[in-house]
């Protein structure tokens, strides 16, 4: 009994190596998170001052009307009112977002037509 044992552990087993080393994962595998980018008030939503309406890099869209533009390129709402996508004549490859006062307003405004204008006004009365 004690040589069958010896016979079947000596029997020779068959051992392979890698004939090509893997690539290591220590530099790979790491990924940011996105940086939260885009449209965040659409054409017609309504917006204070303040109010962020594109986060982007770069200039995809450019400051229209009643809208400033944050060192990051971010614009944003500087009057109360309604968000307006538009094309500009003069600049016909550059997309503009403004901000009207009235809803039913459009932009751009025609050259021959004054730029609407709001005034808070104070009751002299009242002082």
């Amino acid at each position: 009994m004690i040589a069958s044992f010896l016979q079947n552990t000596a029997q020779p087993t068959q051992v392979r190596w890698a004939t090509k080393k893997s690539g290591g994962s220590s530099r790979n595998g790491r990924d940011s998170a996105g940086r939260r980018l885009g449209v965040k008030k659409f054409g017609g939503q309504e917006v204070i001052p303040g109010n962020i309406i594109v986060r982007q890099r770069g200039t995809k869209f450019h400051p229209g009307d009643n809208v400033g533009m944050g060192k990051d390129h971010t614009l944003y709402a500087l009057e109360p009112g309604y968000v307006r996508f538009y094309n500009d004549a003069q600049h016909p490859k550059r997309r503009y977002v403004g901000i009207v006062h009235e809803r039913e307003a459009a932009l751009p405004i025609p050259m021959d037509q004054p730029k609407p204008r709001r005034f808070d006004l104070v009751d002299l009365t009242a002082l």
